[in-house]
């Protein structure tokens, strides 16, 4: 197996490991075990050369994250050589974050998106979840308008980062894709097989338990991953890191444990 992955029902291609962003742009109401300091551009630039040398192409940001939009879209000037997944419906400001999934904010979210990023299209555009995942998907305007920006070509694929089995479920059944948690603590296992059934993204987050898995006293890397890549249908796991050696330890291990 290569280490680049075609999104199932889709014709993305994504690197097994995708990169995910809050770190560029949010040091605040984050969840990491411990604090740190938003990286330079210097540095941002390093770790993304560093991300493409290793065979990264997929890269995940929100506008929650901050300021990580505008410093991606800034320092991704080969947008060819990216596969960019944002979201819609999450804003923070203020220390806290607030839930917005009418029609107006969706639309006014992918064009602010689209201009931070400096790009015509996006790749991907999950929808943010506030917990509440089959209400967002069945009674507001959200999806639809996802819907029809994507028709109007836009975004190329869209799906959601749910929290729960149930609106995994759904979102797999109504979108291209599904992000959901998988790790040594959670698995939305039901999720994960409905969308493998029906041919559907399979994304996973919180693989690492937001930098908690070394908090136990020995380092569980291996053995989280080794879980995750032996479902066969996820197809890329988003891990965050501003560590080069961590990046670099972390692409070791899922190209060992993700094309064997």
């Amino acid at each position: 197996m290569s280490f680049l992955r075609r999104i199932n029902g889709t014709d993305l291609q994504v690197s097994a490991l995708g990169l995910g962003t809050v770190k560029f742009g949010r040091n605040e109401g984050v969840k990491y075990p411990g604090a740190f300091t938003i990286p330079d551009d210097h540095q941002l630039r390093e770790l993304l050369a560093q991300a493409q040398d290793l065979g990264i192409n997929f890269v995940d940001t929100a506008p929650a994250y901050g300021e990580s939009e505008s410093r991606l879209g800034a320092l991704l000037t080969q947008r060819q050589d990216w596969v960019i997944m944002t979201k819609v419906g999450e804003e923070f400001s203020d220390g806290k974050s607030s839930f917005d999934f009418s029609a107006k904010h969706t639309r006014f979210s992918i064009e602010r998106s689209l201009q931070r990023l400096r790009t015509n299209y996006l790749d991907i555009v999950l929808i943010h979840s506030d917990g509440d995942d089959e209400k967002i998907l069945s009674e507001t305007d959200c999806l639809e308008t996802l819907q029809e920006l994507k028709q109007q070509g836009l975004i190329r694929a869209i799906g959601m980062s749910t929290k729960t089995n149930s609106g995994g479920i759904m979102a797999a059944e109504l979108t291209d894709m599904v992000m959901l948690t998988y790790n040594l603590q959670q698995q939305d296992q039901q999720a994960l097989d409905f969308a493998v059934r029906n041919n559907k993204g399979v994304l996973v987050k919180k693989g690492l338990m937001s930098g908690h898995i070394q908090e136990s006293g020995r380092d569980l890397l291996r053995e989280s991953m080794q879980k995750i890549f032996s479902q066969a249908g996820v197809n890329s796991m988003i891990v965050g890191t501003i560590n080069p050696q961590h990046l670099a330890q972390n692409v070791r291990l899922a190209k060992e444990l993700s094309t064997s």
